[in-house]
């Protein structure tokens, strides 16, 4: 086991690629101790390296309404009247705070997600 710290680019494509060959180790033997480290150090880079910024709160929203199968008209009465709804979700109105409260309740999303700014179409 040679484990070193990934600093480039070709240190990432290689840790991927030993972690690959050694991924199904059992957890109680070398190569499952070193697939252990290796995703560890593998998660560091690319939490440093490859950073995914979260949606604004309009994605977040259907996002969340894909994962629960659910379809705009279910946001009828959380966030308003039909014409409502379909303003928010095509960004001609801002979404305020008690809309941000129900959908916290109805949608099980973190207010902070849904408070950031974003934009409204033009």
């Amino acid at each position: 086991m040679d484990i070193k710290p990934i600093k480039t680019e070709a240190d990432y494509e290689q840790a991927l690629k030993r972690l690959d060959e050694i991924f199904d180790a059992s957890a109680d033997t070398p190569e499952g101790d070193e697939a252990e480290l290796l995703s560890l150090l593998i998660d560091s880079y690319e939490n440093e390296h490859y950073t995914i910024e979260a949606p604004d709160p309009i994605e977040a929203i259907k996002i969340r309404l894909e994962e629960m199968d659910l379809k705009q008209q279910d946001l009828v009465g959380i966030i308003g009247g039909k014409s409502r709804v379909s303003e928010v979700l095509n960004r001609k109105r801002k979404l305020t705070v008690e809309m941000i409260r129900n959908l916290t309740d109805a949608l099980h999303l973190s207010a902070s997600s849904l408070i950031k700014e974003y934009q409204l179409a033009k």
